[in-house]
């Protein structure tokens, strides 16, 4: 398991990124705000596992996620773009994070056949 954390200045925990992995899948919880620099730190986690991922089904847990901004949203749909990964919900607002990332990502795929 790797974890990743990014703080903000006041030393609470802002975002915290869980991977666990399996020979069969990746599961990516995410537990908090997906914004500004714990954005980017998503980005760097994902670059880092990208690699490895393969044939790997991946798994999103957004049911702890409190906010995403613009930034956030486009790493969650470059995750969701190159690996179709199951987003995992549990509030309204997961849910509808989650129609968000895949709505954008679903029309483009459409517009590229």
């Amino acid at each position: 398991m790797h974890l990743a954390r990014a703080r903000p200045r006041t030393g609470h925990y802002t975002l915290r990124i869980s991977v666990n992995e399996n020979p069969l899948s990746i599961a990516i919880t995410l537990e908090g705000r997906i914004a500004g620099p714990w954005a980017v730190e998503l980005g760097r986690t994902w670059a880092g596992l990208a690699p490895s991922v393969g044939k790997r089904k991946v798994a999103l847990d957004l049911c702890n996620t409190t906010y995403a901004d613009a930034a956030g949203i486009d790493v969650l749909r470059a995750i969701y773009g190159t690996t179709d990964a199951e987003l995992v919900t549990s509030t309204p607002w997961t849910k509808y994070l989650a129609e968000e990332v895949t709505r954008a990502t679903d029309i483009q795929a459409a517009e590229e056949q």
